[in-house]
């Protein structure tokens, strides 16, 4: 029960921290916080990701709007990825077909985001 409160809590946080007002920019903060959920998926702790992680990712898509923003998201996808020793290559690659979401934005730890 502890976790599942936890679980709603962090739902609630990213959802406020994910929504960005018209003409500001993304910050790594809101990109960090929509991708939380998927940590587990992406260290090789599930098969699929959960309901939660694929709403973090359609999140993190509805914030990429711009070129500017888009490359944001990228660089704060990155240096994400890079905090995540255990990371998986290739989960993070399949994350977004696993979510039925077409990203412009590579969850790497060696993508260039300015191509």
């Amino acid at each position: 029960m502890k976790g599942g409160v936890s679980q709603v809590i962090t739902l609630i946080l990213a959802f406020f921290a994910v929504v960005v007002k018209p003409g500001q920019a993304v910050t790594c903060g809101q990109v960090d916080a929509a991708l939380v959920p998927c940590i587990s998926y992406l260290t090789g702790h599930g098969d699929i990701p959960s309901a939660a992680c694929c709403s973090g990712v359609k999140a993190v898509k509805g914030m990429a709007q711009t070129t500017a923003d888009k490359r944001a998201c990228c660089n704060c996808v990155k240096a994400a990825a890079n905090k995540y020793a255990d990371l998986k290559d290739a989960a993070a690659q399949s994350l977004p077909t696993k979510c039925g979401v077409q990203m412009d934005i590579p969850i790497s730890r060696s993508v260039n985001c300015d191509k």
